[in-house]
C-alpha cells in the first residue's frame, strides 16, 4: 500500500472511522459523529502537507468533502457499504474540493462539538452557496480553512 494510504486509514482508525471503500485514489470513510470526521479531515490535511515536503514534491493532493446525515448500510460481497442521499451529497461536496481544501456542510459545522473543534483551533469556516448536483436548492458548503 502506499504511504499515503497507510496514513489515511491510521488517521481515520485513530479518529474511531472505518474505510468503508477505496475508488481509484479516493477514500470513503465513516465517522460515529462529525467532530471526529472533521478532526480526521484536518489531522489528513496536516499529514498530506508534511509527506509533501518530506518527498520535496506536491504532488499529494487531497481533497476532503464532509456530510452528515442517515444512511442505508448494507452488506455486500462481506464488506460493509453505505448508499443514499447522504452519501451522494458527502461525494458532490467532495467533487466540489480543490487541493487541500476541507468543504463541509451547515449541518457539520453547526454540530456543536464540531463546532467547538473549530473555535479551539482558532478556525472560522467561510460560508459559500454552491449549486449541488442533484439537489434542488444551493446548498450551504463550509471551506475549512
Amino acid at each position: 500500500m502506499k504511504e499515503h494510504f497507510r496514513v489515511l486509514h491510521e488517521i481515520i482508525a485513530a479518529e474511531s472511522g472505518a474505510v468503508v471503500k477505496t475508488i481509484g485514489d479516493a477514500v470513503m470513510a465513516t465517522f460515529p459523529t462529525p467532530d471526529r470526521a472533521l478532526a480526521a479531515a484536518l489531522r489528513m490535511r496536516d499529514a498530506m502537507r508534511a509527506l509533501n515536503e518530506q518527498r520535496g514534491r506536491e504532488d499529494l493532493l487531497l481533497k476532503i468533502g464532509i456530510h452528515e446525515g442517515p444512511c442505508l448500510a448494507v452488506t455486500l460481497n462481506d464488506r460493509q457499504d453505505y448508499f443514499g442521499q447522504t452519501v451522494n451529497i458527502a461525494s458532490r461536496v467532495q467533487a466540489l474540493a480543490v487541493s487541500r481544501s476541507i468543504l463541509a456542510t451547515g449541518s457539520v459545522v453547526d454540530n456543536p462539538l464540531a463546532s467547538s473543534l473549530l473555535e479551539t483551533d482558532g478556525i472560522k469556516p467561510m460560508s459559500r452557496r454552491l449549486p449541488v448536483r442533484g439537489i434542488a436548492d444551493e446548498l450551504a458548503v463550509y471551506e475549512i480553512p
